[in-house]
């Protein structure tokens, strides 16, 4: 059984910093293409940056040089550092995880979090 736990999320100021972690649990972060995404009400849920078991990441164009994504092997997580927030990053925030090891714009998340809310005020 694969649960993913979020935590982190809060409310900010335009232009101030967030960090997201996901701790997970029946699976191991380090050998699976884990992602963040995230859905903002009214709006489709978006992808916001994966990583893979080797490491390498991949992000939305909205959020590059913004929002890097990492994992703890040691601790089995998932991290989303955010910096220099906007309000379009305003949303729910998913932690998600795949079976495959790595990840292509096709690869199915069949495991997510209940998600972290994150608000960024102007």
């Amino acid at each position: 059984q694969v649960q993913l736990v979020e935590s982190g999320g809060g409310s900010v100021q335009a232009g101030g910093s967030l960090r997201l972690s996901c701790a997970a649990s029946g699976a191991t972060v380090s050998r699976t293409c884990m992602g963040w995404f995230r859905q903002a009400p009214g709006e489709e849920r978006e992808r916001v940056a994966t990583i893979d078991a080797d490491g390498t990441t991949s992000y939305a164009d909205s959020v590059k040089g913004r929002l890097t994504i990492s994992q703890d092997n040691a601790k089995n997580t998932l991290s989303l550092q955010m910096n220099a927030l906007k309000p379009d990053d305003t949303g729910m925030y998913y932690c998600a995880a795949s079976r495959a090891p790595y990840c292509t714009q096709w690869t199915s998340f069949v495991y997510w979090g209940q998600g972290t809310q994150v608000t960024v005020s102007s």
